[in-house]
């Protein structure tokens, strides 16, 4: 396969899951992060098509994002994201498969690798959410984002001050153009009634909250799989001491903390997690 194809819906259980594929050999699949707007593609952009040289790449718009169903399971959403996941892998024929998650997408991913560990090959995880998440107060980034979709709703200046002053380290990555098409995305009216990224209410949100912190559950430090961390130094969004947490708890865990990145870092720094993720992908057992 050449380039990246014009995509195509999966049915998974009562929902549809979009996805691109790009590349051949053996396959990666790659989960976004939580913001507003946030797709696939928009989140690899700059990295699918180096990826793609040695590797068989997969971008779905996780539900509740992007040309996706956007019910989520509010109750437990990592592990729902999870078997969505796994269930698109099954759905394409794919015994397993190496995944790589940003943010939101990263707490899928370790999700995946606790729940069913034998679809899972190597982890790269991106910034991860819920690490720590009970243990302190969230960030000022995570108020923002959290806040999107509450007060007076949704707006182009709320959007464009969470990706230049929370998402990135350096304004400049973040173009006009990025921010207008990932403020059109947020609008979507399934999206605005039924936010899929938000703070648990409700009687049962402490026990929603315990199950979204990966680190109280006692199966991460029984992962067994090949797992390399990469955390932006000064990530304003989830706290860079997350990565020496999943280091001290994961048997397999490598650990970078590349200077000056903030919570988006292979947007940010696409040459070096390309670099980084091939060589780490791509090593023999």
């Amino acid at each position: 396969m050449g380039g990246v194809d014009s995509g195509h819906t999966v049915r998974i259980g009562d929902r549809d899951v979009f996805c691109t594929e790009s590349g051949s050999g053996p396959a990666v699949l790659l989960l976004h992060g939580g913001g507003p707007g946030a797709s696939g593609l928009t989140a690899y952009a700059r990295n699918v098509a180096a990826l793609a040289r040695r590797f068989r790449v997969i971008v779905p718009d996780m539900p509740g994002y992007g040309r996706s169903s956007k019910r989520i399971d509010h109750s437990d959403p990592f592990g729902d994201l999870a078997a969505a996941m796994t269930g698109l892998l099954d759905a394409i024929d794919l015994p397993s498969a190496h995944v790589v998650g940003n943010s939101y997408g990263g707490a899928a991913a370790l999700r995946m690798a606790m729940d069913s560990p034998a679809k899972v090959d190597r982890l790269v995880l991106l910034a991860p959410g819920g690490i720590g998440t009970t243990r302190a107060l969230p960030t000022a980034g995570l108020r923002a984002l959290l806040a999107y979709y509450g007060g007076d709703g949704p707006s182009r200046d709320k959007l464009a001050t969470f990706l230049r002053e929370y998402l990135v380290y350096d304004p400049s990555v973040i173009t006009e153009e990025m921010i207008d098409n990932r403020y059109r995305a947020s609008l979507d009216p399934e999206v605005v009634a039924n936010p899929p990224l938000r703070r648990p209410s409700g009687p049962s949100a402490p026990r929603t909250l315990m199950r979204m912190d990966l680190t109280r559950d006692s199966r991460l430090s029984l992962v067994p799989h090949r797992t390399l961390v990469v955390w932006g130094a000064e990530d304003r969004v989830n706290r860079p001491s997350g990565a020496k947490l999943l280091a001290r708890r994961m048997p397999h865990c490598d650990v970078y903390l590349p200077a000056a990145t903030g919570h988006w870092v292979q947007g940010e720094r696409p040459d070096f997690f390309n670099n980084l993720a091939t060589a780490f992908l791509g090593e023999t057992a």
